[in-house]
């Protein structure tokens, strides 16, 4: 297969969505097909509209021989209008890859209802789709009512190949001293961490500690509103900010934790939840999105929408180590039970043939 990929910026950048996109670019290429990777510069969202007009962009897409054109759906503004016109002109098919929509994260509902347009004439400008879980497709079909041929193949967790044990987790939840609680995500406001910074902040300075990993730089006047949080409530002795980490600094801080905290307002699915539990950290998060697909409540994780709960959680898990410990468990037989990333991305690479194949057979019917 030959297919064009459209995202904004580079393929490495550092998030869940992007890290999705790189592991079927890397199984789709080691299965033998040619990946063509476009990139949009990163702008914001009313210049990204302006893309729809780029004439270069166009003729590229026009002329290009592509079996099939995939697109991240975070690049709707740039492509709803120019979709309409490129399905006139090409004969390949063109299919979403969606992680969550924009119109689903918290913020005015004046702006949502703004977003929630341009989206749905977006997502009825192509011809399938691929969902990472199926909270976004239900999402996605309750904009668009019928769904074109799509597929759900949810994101894996196996990226770090843990080797921890259940011995192993028993003990670390032993251990005495604080809770170590460790926080992986962008430094956005939809992380959610100025949320557990202000669920810890009312528990005794002796009875955690916090390891943030995350791009400080995505969002500078979030960054400078989280250090002055942590400045207002005393909290620096307990908090350690260390920016993005390689994959095996990251995997050594999970191994080292108790817990993942990670109460982020909207989760198209939650690969960091997953890929914590690999370690046996009972995994906190918010129950805005696909995040309870992940997570059982009270057994492998807790989900939670306000700083009580979350201060309740914490300190519950804080004082009683056998819960701990049997949560971590149980976290890590939910890992365990998940499929892998290659079984997960062989589910995609089949539908993208389902797709061409089927795209050929209505092109050749209407000859």
């Amino acid at each position: 297969m030959k297919i064009g990929l459209i995202i904004y910026g580079r393929l490495d950048t550092i998030s869940g969505g992007y890290l999705y996109d790189r592991k079927l670019v890397e199984h789709l290429e080691a299965a033998g097909d040619e990946v063509a990777i476009i990139s949009l510069p990163w702008e914001g969202y009313g210049s990204s509209l302006l893309h729809n007009f780029w004439f270069a962009l166009a003729e590229q897409l026009r002329l290009a021989d592509f079996d099939l054109l995939l697109q991240d759906e975070l690049n709707h503004p740039s492509l709803f209008w120019l979709n309409q016109r490129l399905r006139q002109q090409v004969s390949y098919p063109i299919v979403s890859i969606v992680h969550h929509l924009r119109c689903s994260e918290l913020r005015p509902s004046w702006q949502n209802w703004l977003y929630r347009q341009v989206e749905r004439r977006y997502l009825a400008s192509v011809d399938g789709f691929v969902f990472n879980s199926q909270t976004t497709r239900q999402v996605v079909q309750s904009l668009l009512g019928n769904l074109p041929p799509n597929v759900v193949a949810s994101p894996a967790g196996d990226r770090f190949q843990p080797t921890i044990t259940p011995q192993q987790i028993e003990e670390r939840a032993q251990q005495p001293g604080p809770l170590r609680l460790l926080f992986v995500g962008n430094l956005i406001p939809r992380k959610g961490l100025h949320v557990l910074l202000e669920a810890v902040a009312g528990l005794p300075k002796s009875d955690w500690t916090l390891n943030v990993v995350g791009d400080t730089a995505v969002s500078p006047y979030t960054t400078r509103q989280i250090q002055q949080q942590i400045i207002q409530h005393g909290l620096a002795k307990n908090v350690a900010l260390h920016g993005a980490l390689d994959g095996a600094a990251l995997a050594a801080k999970m191994a080292y934790s108790h817990v993942l905290a990670v109460p982020s307002s909207y989760e198209g699915f939650g690969i960091v939840y997953l890929e914590g539990m690999g370690f046996g950290l009972p995994a906190i998060a918010g129950r805005g999105g696909a995040a309870h697909e992940i997570i059982t409540d009270g057994v492998d994780g807790f989900l939670a929408d306000d700083v009580a709960t979350l201060h309740q959680q914490i300190h519950a898990l804080h004082h009683n180590r056998a819960q701990l410990s049997q949560m971590g468990l149980a976290a890590q037989k939910r890992f365990a039970a998940h499929p892998t990333w290659q079984q997960s991305m062989s589910r995609i690479r089949n539908f993208l043939h389902f797709t061409i194949k089927n795209s050929q057979s209505t092109i050749h019917n209407s000859s």
